[in-house]
């Protein structure tokens, strides 16, 4: 193929965040003419913004277990393939200073920039072309690949065609769901999305409740169906938020209640009853505040219907006290949706999709990696992880 063809590309990947930039430099350092289209001013948006800015960009603790799907064995090709330590690998070579925070998550000690100037000088290295402002129009089936026409009218054409456009979370960065259309053209099933890792809405007394203590975070356990986590549950004006919350949200379902566990480290009953026995004296909100922020002691009281001092207070009421404690039953609302979810769940069918090159099994030539597909970490690094992994797959076969 004559290299100065503006036209002729061997791989076209559209969307240039993390899996797609991770796809387009395997696949260009492997001798593959890749173009690569984005639609924004700049690349790698979602990374910029992650991490408070500093990017969260793996997990030490990665595996096939942090992650949901309809088949939750798809992406264990993939990881095993490119894990955390073979990202670690490139960060390193690259120079950027990083550190664990808790839970092996892992951060620059810089910028995010840093991982994103990684991904273009990895692509610079095999020779990829980056378009962004560029917009696809439609795309059409051809012998042997693909016709992709711009929004400018320009026509290109291609073997392999890559879509790598994430799903509709955080639609302020230009985030919509043109990856599902693509499916939908080519008669890929769909898992129905919707919004992951994303805090909850309350409405009535629970709602008036939240906003008294918005601010107010405090350690818990969360359970909802299979998902059970311990971290941060804060508190807003709007609901429920922090670690906690944002991971139960992508196991909870409308209308069901969530667990919430307040006192993850003490058997609550036992420890009220103990507080009884050596501190008959105390007011029961005071002793609860030794544990816990002292707005959110208040209320479990006020919740409880308890209050006084705990010499004053029968075993069936401690025993209310501690329900509240330890299994506090609350109902969202809702979510606060696609504004402020981290990920979309659902997506791309896996079960159209080939686990170890991320190609359309009816489609050949055609590829789905990262969010627009139906795999969805937890919080904490994995969903980018996902992001290298399905992209450096790609990128070795495309």
């Amino acid at each position: 193929m004559n290299t100065s063809d503006q036209t002729h590309w061997d791989v076209i990947v559209v969307g240039a965040g993390a899996a797609g930039l991770m796809c387009a430099a395997v696949a260009g350092q492997r001798g593959r003419r890749v173009l690569v289209l984005e639609k924004s001013k700049a690349v790698g948006e979602k990374i910029r913004i992650s991490g408070g800015g500093r990017c969260n960009f793996t997990n030490l603790h990665a595996g096939p277990g942090n992650f949901l799907s309809h088949n939750p064995q798809f992406c264990v090709s993939a990881l095993r393939r490119f894990d955390q330590h073979d990202f670690v690998g490139w960060v390193e070579r690259h120079g950027i200073a990083y550190h664990e925070k808790t839970l092996g998550q892992l951060f620059c000690d810089g910028s995010s920039k840093q991982i994103i100037n990684m991904l273009l000088a990895e692509c610079a290295r095999g020779q990829v072309e980056v378009r962004t402002q560029t917009e696809v129009e439609a795309i059409q089936k051809t012998d042997p690949g693909f016709a992709v026409r711009l929004m400018d009218g320009q026509g290109l054409r291609c073997q392999s065609l890559v879509i790598a456009t994430g799903g509709p979370s955080i639609p302020k960065m230009g985030a919509t769901g043109w990856g599902y259309d693509v499916a939908k053209q080519f008669g890929l099933p769909l898992i129905a999305p919707r919004p992951a890792l994303v805090p909850f809405t309350l409405t009535g007394e629970m709602l008036t409740l939240a906003q008294s203590l918005a601010g107010v975070a405090t350690d818990t356990v969360v359970d909802c169906n299979a998902g059970r986590f311990r971290e941060a549950m804060l508190f807003t004006h709007r609901g429920l938020s922090g670690p906690a919350i944002l991971q139960i949200s992508s196991y909870w379902q409308p209308g069901q209640a969530v667990t919430v566990n307040l006192m993850p480290d003490l058997e609550a009953l036992a420890w009220l009853k103990a507080k009884r026995q050596s501190h008959p004296k105390h007011d029961l909100v005071t002793t609860l505040a030794e544990v816990l922020p002292k707005r959110l002691a208040q209320a479990v009281a006020d919740l409880a219907g308890v209050q006084g001092r705990l010499a004053d207070l029968s075993n069936a009421a401690l025993g209310q006290v501690a329900d509240h404690l330890a299994q506090w039953q609350i109902t969202p609302q809702g979510t606060e949706g696609y504004r402020t979810a981290e990920v979309t769940l659902g997506g791309v069918d896996t079960c159209a999709l080939s686990s170890k090159t991320m190609e359309a099994r009816s489609v050949p030539g055609l590829y789905f990696i990262g969010e627009v597909v139906d795999v969805t970490g937890h919080l904490g690094g994995f969903n980018f992880q996902w992001a290298w992994s399905s992209g450096h797959a790609a990128g070795e076969w495309v």
